[in-house]
């Protein structure tokens, strides 16, 4: 029972750890900043919402996924 369960907590921590470096790695090469993402600035105040940044990332995410489900 336990096994199982550290098992899925060094693969959550794994991908903790690959989103973390997404992220890092993201800002250099644009990522965060691509068409369709939304950004609202009036005087002190910013909305930003990365709506294609979020789906790249999530489509990242479901091949990762599928590649070790198969």
């Amino acid at each position: 029972m336990f096994d199982s369960f550290g098992k899925i907590l060094i693969f959550m921590g794994a991908i903790l750890i690959l989103i973390g470096v997404l992220f890092s790695a993201g800002s250099k090469i644009g990522l965060g900043r691509l068409p369709g993402d939304i950004v609202y600035q009036k005087g002190n105040f910013t909305f930003y919402f990365p709506i294609m940044t979020s789906l790249l990332l999530s489509l990242f995410l479901t091949l990762i996924l599928w590649l070790f489900r198969r």
